[in-house]
Order: C-alpha cells, then sequence, then structure tokens
C-alpha cells in the first residue's frame, strides 16, 4: 500500500489518436504504468491524471477493465492540464493516481438489455461499460447505442462506431443537417424519444452535456423507465480524488468517492449541485 495517496504512479503514453479537430479537440491516449504493479479499475471510474509543472486532473477512464494492456483515456482540450496534455507525444511520461470513484454496477445488469446514450464526448465516460457488456455478450439480452454531436466531425470513436454496427443497434445523430449524413438530425433526446426503447427488463446509461442528461431522462421517463433504470455520470470538478478538499461535494456526496456513477433514483433526491 502507498504510503501517500497523493504519490501518483508514472506512466508512459504509447499511443495518441486524434478524435476531433479544431479549438475544442478531443484526443485518445492509451498509457502503460512504468511500474507493471499499477491498478486495475471498474467501468466508470476516473483517474487523476498529471501533467508535472502544469498540474493535474480528473478524467474517466474509457477502456474496459477486459483489457489489461494499457489505460485508455479520451481528453476534450478545455483548460491547463488538458491543453499540455493535447501537446505530448507518444513516449512521454505523465502521472496517474487512482482508481476513484463507484462505476457501475455492471454484475447487477446480468440478462438485461442495456441501452447507452451519449452525447460528444460524454461517450467516453461509458464507453468502458459498453465495451464491457460487448465483451460479455453472451451475458445480456440487447444492446443499443444512442449517440450523437453537434456535427459529424465532432463524433468521438469514429471507426469503432461504424464497426459497433455489426455487433450491435447504433443509432447515431447530428444536431444540424449536413449534405451526405445518412442518420438522424436532431438532438439525441428527440432521437430517443423517436425510435421510443422499450423498458422492460431494461437499464439505460447516459451521459453528455448536463442539459442533454436532463432531457434524455424526461424522454425514458415518458416511454415508462422507472427512476432506477435510469443511470448517469455526475462531472463535478475533482480536485483531491479521496473526499477531502469538498470540492465536488453534492450535499453531503462525494462525487470522487460516492459517485462519479447514481441511478436517477439516488441522484434526484440529492440537492441540484451537479
Amino acid at each position: 500500500m502507498k504510503s501517500n495517496d497523493y504519490v501518483p504512479e508514472l506512466a508512459r503514453i504509447i499511443d495518441i489518436k486524434e478524435e476531433v479537430e479544431g479549438s475544442r479537440s478531443i484526443k485518445t491516449f492509451r498509457t502503460n504504468f512504468v511500474n507493471p504493479n499499477g491498478f486495475s479499475h471498474r467501468c466508470g471510474q476516473c483517474a487523476m491524471l498529471s501533467v508535472f509543472g502544469k498540474g493535474e486532473a480528473m478524467i474517466s477512464i474509457s477502456s474496459t477493465p477486459l483489457i489489461k494492456d494499457y489505460l485508455q483515456f479520451s481528453i476534450l482540450k478545455t483548460g491547463r492540464v488538458t491543453t499540455a496534455l493535447h501537446e505530448m507525444n507518444p513516449g512521454d511520461i505523465i502521472g496517474i493516481r487512482g482508481p476513484y470513484g463507484n462505476g457501475f454496477p455492471i454484475d447487477d445488469w446480468k440478462g438485461k438489455n442495456l441501452i447507452f446514450i451519449g452525447g460528444g464526448i460524454g461517450l467516453a465516460p461509458i464507453w468502458s461499460v459498453l465495451q464491457t457488456a460487448l465483451g460479455k455478450k453472451e451475458e445480456f439480452g440487447n444492446l443499443t447505442l444512442y449517440y450523437g454531436s453537434r456535427t459529424s466531425a465532432d463524433l468521438v470513436f469514429k471507426e469503432e462506431l461504424e464497426k459497433l454496427k455489426s455487433e450491435m443497434t447504433v443509432h447515431l445523430s447530428i444536431d444540424v443537417e449536413e449534405p451526405d449524413w445518412k442518420g438522424y438530425v436532431g438532438f439525441v433526446p428527440a432521437n430517443v424519444t423517436e425510435k421510443s426503447p422499450s423498458p422492460e427488463n431494461a437499464i439505460s446509461i447516459t451521459c453528455g452535456p448536463p442539459i442533454m442528461i436532463k432531457f434524455v431522462i424526461k424522454a425514458l421517463q415518458d416511454v415508462g423507465f422507472d427512476d432506477r433504470q435510469i443511470y448517469t455520470t455526475v462531472e463535478n470538478k475533482m480536485k483531491c480524488g479521496i473526499g477531502k478538499c469538498g470540492r465536488c461535494n453534492i450535499g453531503h456526496h462525494y462525487v470522487c468517492k460516492d459517485g462519479p456513477v447514481y441511478s436517477w433514483a439516488e441522484l434526484k433526491d440529492l440537492p441540484q449541485e451537479y
């Protein structure tokens, strides 16, 4: 056991993939621990990434625990630390500490139909549980993904999404019509409403911009989903990761310890601080 929870493990970036270009660019990083005795994680957990001399930021782990060769993080460039990460190259060393959070209770969902609903970079936090369910497909019912972004250029995991279409039902959408787009045009919640997924023996997992999540939950409730069938993640700013600094609290809950995964039945009764 480490004597200091704030000291990160050293990790090497082994691959960087550019997902989205522009001012709000997104890159996917794959990393290996320098010391092979790193950590394992559960679907939905996060890790604190350090760029030495710049700071650290909490990022969702987007790789499935079924893969032992690397940890994957898909990162939107938004501030000092994420900008520094975007400027790094394969072979560079970063710090990683964690994992933090409760994770998705995927073992409780065996035999159920799983409906994944993501928007923009919000696909990254649920990608881990989606890939895990896909890797154990025989343990679950039907798998369905609803995913959208502002434009087709803003979609993450484009190549992987094309491959997914042969393995599960995939409904893609963009907000504004484009000449060659053959998918749904409109916001993700409207796509959910139109397709009207069945709540029978189903669990829904959603993540994206807060306003999207709000309307996705309403769309799911309208087609009969119970609050206990809807799961989401909370992205409150997490600073320490161990429930000491109080930056991420929602009432008496600390998102880094008690979250970031909540059923809507749990989350709706907490103070509206997320």
